[in-house]
């Protein structure tokens, strides 16, 4: 085996999906992200699986697949209803794209946001 006196480093992309060469890259990086999310929701308004699941009119060992990243057969649509369920607004906006191609990507409001401005 060849020695070697340094490890290569490698950037990501920022997507670990594509970086992997995995089709649909871009679509598992945003269904990962709100996954990621729906974990802080169910955190953060302390529920267990179970009554979690139960809003989001799902079976609890299904709801601990999905958080464990099993998501491939749920769809973006299935996954923001789950969001919604949960007492969150989805707000999807478009905006021109600085490149060729746009992107998606998921930018949860801060918490104590507040959509009306000050007079």
């Amino acid at each position: 085996m060849p020695e070697t006196s340094e490890d290569e480093v490698l950037t990501g992309s920022g997507n670990v999906f594509a970086d992997l060469g995995l089709p649909d890259a871009e679509d598992h990086a945003l269904k990962a992200d709100l996954v990621l999310r729906l974990r802080d929701i169910i955190a953060g308004q302390g529920l267990t699986q179970t009554a979690a699941a139960a809003r989001m009119g799902l079976k609890q060992p299904n709801l601990s697949r999905l958080l464990a990243g099993h998501f491939r057969g749920v769809s973006v649509t299935r996954l923001l209803r789950m969001l919604t369920a949960l007492g969150e607004d989805v707000t999807i906006q478009t905006a021109p794209a600085n490149a060729a191609a746009g992107q998606l990507r998921l930018q949860p409001r801060e918490p104590g946001a507040c959509d009306i401005a000050a007079a």
